[in-house]
Parts: C-alpha cells; structure tokens; sequence
C-alpha cells in the first residue's frame, strides 16, 4: 500500500459513519473507523481480538462464523453482542469477508433491531408471567427496588390486605417508608442490597409473611441492579400451625394420663408400694412402668414394690426380659420386688426365655405378696441386726 493509499485510508476510516473494522485472520482489529472506537471504547486501539469482546454466550457462535469465513471467499454474517466502552454488551449484526490473500478480513458492524426486538418480546413475557402470579396468586405482593430502594414495581393480589392498590408505592424510596418497621420486625433493609438471595419469615403489619428477597443482575451479569422480593401471606399457615401444636400438646397429655390411669402405683402399707397392671403389657409400657415405679420408690424411700399381674393375660418375650431387669433395678434401689399373679401363659413364656429366675421373688396373687411383705417388715422390726438399735416401729397406716 503506497503513502498516498494509506492515507486515504486513515482519513476513509476516521470519516466514515459506519462501524468498520480489518482484522487478522486470527481475528484480532488491526484498524478500525472512529465510529467503531466511539461504539467499543479502547479495545479497538489495543488489538483485542473479536471473539474476546463478545458475550460468553456467543463466543461459540463467533469462533464458527469465523472459521466458515476462512474457509470461503464468500461474505459471512452473524449475530454477535459485544461489549462496548462502559462494559455493557450491545446487539450487533456482523458482516465480513477474507481479504484475495487471506491474510485479513474486513468487516461492518450494525445495529440489530431485530435482536432487540427479541429481547424485548423476552422481557414482555416475564413481566407478563410476573404480573399473572400477582394477579392470581391470594396473598402474594411483588415489589422491585433500584439499587437505590426507589420501587420501580408493585403488584399483588395479597396489597388489599394491607390496604394499598397495585403500584401504590412505584416511586416510594423503601428505606424512607418501611425503615422503622422493618427495624421493630428485626428486618434489614440495607442488608437486601449485598447481592446475595434471603427468605425471611416474619410478621409485618400484623401479617404473617414469607419473603424472598432476589438480587437483580446487570447487563454483565453482576449483582448490584437492585432487587426482586416476592412475599406470600402464611397467616393462615401460621395460625393452622399453632392450633395443630396445641392439638398435640393436649394429645401428649392425654397419652400421659392414660400411662398414670394404666399404671397407677398405690402404697398399700407404709413402705409398700403396689402396681396392678391390666390388659397387654408391650415394651413401651414396661419402660413407663420402670421410671415411674423406680422414682417412686425413691420418692417414698420404700422397701417393698410389688408387680400385680393378675390381669395380664399376654406379654411378649422383650417384657419378660425387662420384667427380669425391672426387679433387678428395684433392688439395687435397696428396695425388694415382688412378681404376683403370673397366669399359666405368661410363666410358659418366661421360662422359655431361659433366664435365671432363682432370686425373683413370685406370690400366687396380690393377698399372698403384701401377707410376705408385711411379714418381712415385722420381723425386721423385731429383729434389728447385732450391733445396730431398734428402728422405731411406724406408724400403722
């Protein structure tokens, strides 16, 4: 290119309109018009190749373009968005073909009405999705806040409750209006704009809510737009949740009364205490029958505990056993337990266990138990141990 020629070119560039470009083959801008460094900022002037300007998304679809423009001598054009000066990426139609050596190629770049177009029936339809939740949804309120708390939308079925119409508050700044309240709530207004999502639960206004907070994204994809919140009245949740917890808690004392009317311990004599148990004995209720029993023998510092089975007609191998370590227990408590009443099936299954019996002490029914007990106690009366003095005899009951 002679001197003459370059020059014209340079002056081609710097007035021409359009957005021009040459590039290398590897796809880097060599030169470019004024009004392509004016559209794309500085990365004209430092060789930035193509593709690195584009949008992560379409870099893809660059690098086939280009490698299709390559490989023919036919003009190529492609849909490419390319970040320009401020960072923002811009829809753009690209047109370019390879130079008769193959060593550059040239290209123009315009606007892309009809990707924007695009982009616009996109945002059209989520805000027509958003605005079908509002308006369908019972109780629920979206609001949008710039990155400065200013609303910029607000719909909702769920605003009635609270006494405002859709888009009352576009325009209110949220810090100004709702900062007391949300403070009195425990809610942090400043912390919604850090970029991260949150979900709060919490009464506002006398109404239970459930709120996500969602952080809005700029053209690159960062956070720092403002935020998305969509709250979902739950009062009625919430009052549901509280009458099934008080049904529960009565349910739980319910249950405890029939464990105490099932197992009721008596104290027949002073020192001896009774428990008649009737019906099914299962694990569960040996369990019960053990912490209840044992803390009453410690309560009434008793000597003799005994176990009426007279009304039970079937227990399982598990009872057998605790029955077995039941009165274990109530004699390291210094105490002695006492077995009354065994029916046939129930002496079947305990033997069949295979487990030492030779220190259970068993009474044919509940006469012949508290006959032994109080026999026991006079006679321990009556005969203290050498080297210890007489108990003092208790009171008859």
């Amino acid at each position: 290119m002679t001197p003459d020629s370059n020059a014209l070119l340079v002056e081609f560039f710097a007035g021409c309109p359009d957005l021009l470009f040459i590039a290398s083959a590897g796809g880097a801008l060599l030169h470019g018009s004024d009004a392509l460094r004016e559209a794309l900022g500085p990365a004209v002037e430092q060789g930035e190749k193509l593709a690195e300007l584009a949008h992560p998304d379409d870099r893809a679809a660059v690098a086939e373009a280009w490698s299709k423009l390559l490989a023919s001598n036919e003009p190529v054009s492609f849909r490419v968005r390319l970040r320009d000066g401020s960072g923002a990426h811009r829809p753009l139609s690209c047109s370019a073909r390879r130079s008769s050596d193959g060593g550059a190629v040239f290209g123009t770049l315009r606007a892309a009405p009809e990707v924007a177009e695009e982009e616009l029936k996109t945002l059209r339809s989520k805000a027509r999705m958003m605005d079908a939740i509002a308006e369908h949804l019972d109780g629920a309120v979206l609001w949008g806040l710039d990155p400065k708390a200013t609303c910029f939308y607000h719909v909702g079925k769920g605003l009635a409750k609270v006494g405002l119409k859709p888009g009352h508050l576009v325009g209110a700044n949220w810090f100004e209006i709702f900062s007391e309240p949300a403070r009195e709530a425990g809610i942090d207004l400043h912390a919604w704009f850090d970029g991260d999502p949150r979900r709060i639960r919490n009464e506002f206004y006398g109404i239970h809510w459930d709120l996500s907070v969602m952080p809005l994204r700029d053209d690159r994809g960062e956070p720092g737009a403002g935020v998305l919140c969509f709250g979902l009245d739950i009062t009625e949740a919430k009052l549901a949740e509280k009458e099934l917890r008080t049904q529960l808690q009565q349910i739980e004392a319910q249950q405890k009364v029939i464990r105490d009317l099932s197992t009721p311990i008596i104290e027949v004599w002073d020192g001896v205490l009774t428990l008649p148990m009737v019906g099914t004995v299962d694990s569960m209720r040996t369990a019960d029958v053990m912490e209840s029993l044992l803390s009453k023998i410690v309560e009434k510092q008793a000597s003799y505990a005994i176990l009426d089975l007279t009304g039970v007609e079937v227990v399982d191998t598990k009872v057998a056993s605790h029955l077995i370590e039941l009165v274990t227990a109530i004699r390291l408590l210094g105490a002695e337990g006492i077995v009354a009443g065994i029916k046939p099936n129930v002496a079947q299954t305990m033997v069949a266990l295979g487990l030492d019996l030779s220190e259970l002490n068993t009474q044919r029914n509940l006469r012949a138990a508290l006959n032994h007990a109080i026999r026991a106690m006079t006679r321990a009366q009556g005969q203290p141990l050498a080297g210890s003095p007489a108990p003092a005899p208790r009171p008859a009951p």
